[in-house]
């Protein structure tokens, strides 16, 4: 056996395995990997993941330049699926003080009674919006309706349709804000 970094290999193909490659390119990777998922900690998480795959595929006879190619590829698709999960959790969770305040089956009174003072103080602040920008706010997030469907309803762009939306979601916080 003849000793290759960290990692010995057999003579009998001098090829190095998948995990030897990772391994010997280990650095490089996690510097792919932070590039693609801007931190250098999930890039970590993501090598992690490559080795965790590659001990599981069974030994292939490919050139070292293919086994660096392949280890680099599956490094570079599990970065790119790492930020796509984090930007749609990003896009899809609140802050902590959102969680605190949503309301759980078999509330207590009182929270049900702050729950439909803030509703109450919403619909106010709704109510204070023009006519479209209140509808395109409600039919996409009570409602579920595809922006460029209410741009189509509305003759508007969706582009527009997103600026009203994020409008009235600015103004009821804000006046949320004021009232508490």
């Amino acid at each position: 056996m003849q000793e290759y970094g960290s990692v010995q290999h057999n003579d009998q193909r001098s090829t190095p395995t998948l995990l030897e490659a990772l391994l010997d390119n280990r650095n490089t990777l996690v510097k792919t990997a932070a590039r693609i998922t801007g931190c250098h900690s999930r890039a970590e998480d993501v090598v992690q993941d490559a080795f965790l795959r590659l001990s599981k595929t069974p030994r292939m006879t490919l050139p070292l330049k293919a086994h660096i190619s392949y280890v680099f590829r599956i490094v570079r698709n599990l970065a790119i699926d790492h930020y796509r999960k984090q930007a749609m959790e990003q896009k899809y969770s609140g802050s902590e003080e959102e969680g605190l305040n949503v309301a759980i089956q078999g509330a207590t009174p009182e929270s049900q009674n702050l729950d439909h003072e803030t509703l109450m103080i919403i619909d106010a602040a709704l109510n204070q919006l023009p006519p479209r920008t209140r509808y395109a706010f409600e039919s996409y997030r009570l409602h579920g309706v595809a922006q460029k469907d209410i741009a189509k309803e509305l003759g508007v762009s969706p582009t527009l349709v997103n600026f009203m939306i994020r409008d009235a979601m600015v103004h009821c916080r804000k006046v949320l804000a004021e009232q508490a």
